[in-house]
């Protein structure tokens, strides 16, 4: 890799999703090769990464894996790459346990220097002593320069420049003002089939942001990478694995899990019939069925293959909307919808019974410890036993149930090791 750094800022909003998606399509567009990467557990960063890099983006967490791995990661998918650009989370320094799993951590781990995106609005000079403690707050984390976001004129530019030129530390340019670019709080329900303009965004980074000097000062050295990148994150070496899998309702998935895999076929549930004969392993990801309830019913062979696998012993991994999948029936605001019937409870998708659930889940099942996320609104119509207790980062109970029946392992939580 010729270039490599993080995209940082000192709180959610700030726009730095804005601004690392406009750089990776800038830099794809001159024709650079950009391999994205997005700190912690994010699916649907990833997807606008993908959809402009034209690569998979690859999730660097370190809590659901380890510095060792984080590292081997970033070096095996940044092989070949001009431009490496890692999108972080939340504000710089915010992690599950203070600053443990930060965007911070992930550049302290790989030396990577961090541009920090900032929200100027409504602000001047007062961005001094905020710049100041995140410059200096801690020595391993490089601050290489920063990025003003939702500027609001030229003239706003340059006193924002004379922050910069008093501590000493480079002002990359800026974004203005400008109500189109601003994303609205994401629901889980985004369709990820409707291509995102890019062209407008593309010019504004190009016209007010020094991307050439980017490019070529932010230079990190390639390290030594271990011969497997993927090898504290699965145990799928030698496997042959059915993964259902399209653009919305199925689409959460870890490339490095895909990749671990010996062979991978997929197969869309709302309109393909699986060939299950063969496999080791039936993965059933997450996404949002409840959005294309009426395409899976439709799909009746699919559902009674998937069910005759599992009740015949077939092993599968179904997380999140997989689970939803394999429950007896998803229930919306336009009615009740069968579905696998695997697993026999109901799952509501009714706006009335909405309920953020969100955060690192780990369980130990069978001595083996799991590690994941969960992110969702829809609920158990009533609240199932669990073969186990799912705890938080912080080693508090959660009440995220995990089911096992059979060979099926099933769960809300988007798991890291298969």
């Amino acid at each position: 890799m010729k270039s490599a750094f993080l995209i940082a800022a000192p709180t959610s909003g700030s726009g730095k999703t804005t601004i690392a998606r406009g750089l990776m399509a800038l830099f794809t567009q001159k024709g650079y090769r950009v391999q994205p990467f997005k700190c912690g557990p994010d699916y649907i960063d990833t997807k606008f990464h993908k959809a402009v890099c034209g690569r998979p983006s690859i999730n660097l967490d370190t809590f659901m894996t380890t510095p060792e791995h984080v590292r081997n990661l970033f070096e095996h998918y940044g092989k070949g790459a001009d431009v490496c650009i890692v999108e972080g989370m939340m504000g710089l320094f915010d992690g599950y346990e203070r600053d443990k799993g930060s965007s911070a951590e992930i550049a302290s781990i790989l030396q990577l220097p961090v541009i920090l995106v900032v929200d100027a609005k409504s602000a001047a000079y007062s961005m001094a002593p905020l710049l100041q403690g995140f410059i200096n707050f801690r020595k391993d984390v490089h601050i290489a320069g920063v990025i003003f976001n939702k500027v609001g004129s030229s003239r706003h530019f340059e006193m924002l420049r004379q922050v910069c030129d008093d501590l000493q530390i480079t002002c990359f340019g800026y974004l203005p003002k400008n109500s189109s670019l601003e994303q609205g709080s994401r629901y889980l329900g985004l369709d990820f089939s409707e291509k995102t303009e890019n062209e407008e965004l593309i010019n504004l980074i190009e016209s007010h942001i020094d991307w050439k000097s980017i490019c070529s000062s932010l230079v990190r050295e390639r390290r030594t990478v271990s011969p497997k990148a993927t090898d504290c994150a699965s145990e799928g070496d030698g496997l042959k694995v059915s993964c259902a899998l399209n653009a919305e309702s199925f689409s959460f998935i870890y490339q490095e899990i895909i990749d671990s895999f010996a062979s991978v076929s997929f197969f869309d549930p709302e309109k393909d019939i699986p060939s299950l004969e063969g496999i080791d392993l039936l993965y059933l990801p997450g996404g949002y069925p409840e959005k294309h309830v009426e395409a899976l019913v439709r799909n009746e062979a699919c559902r009674k293959a998937i069910r005759d696998y599992a009740e015949q012993g077939g092993r599968i991994i179904a997380e999140c909307g997989g689970m939803m999948y394999l429950c007896e029936k998803i229930i919306t605001d336009e009615g009740e919808y069968p579905m696998c019937g695997v697993l026999p409870y109901a799952i509501t998708a009714r706006k009335a019974d909405r309920k953020l659930s969100l955060g690192y889940r780990r369980f130990i099942l069978d001595g083996k410890e799991y590690r994941g996320h969960e992110f969702h609104y829809t609920q158990f119509v009533e609240t199932p036993e669990s073969v186990t207790q799912v705890y938080n980062a912080k080693g508090e109970p959660v009440a995220t149930p995990v089911f096992r029946y059979k060979n099926v392992l099933a769960s809300y939580t988007h798991l890291y090791q298969i």
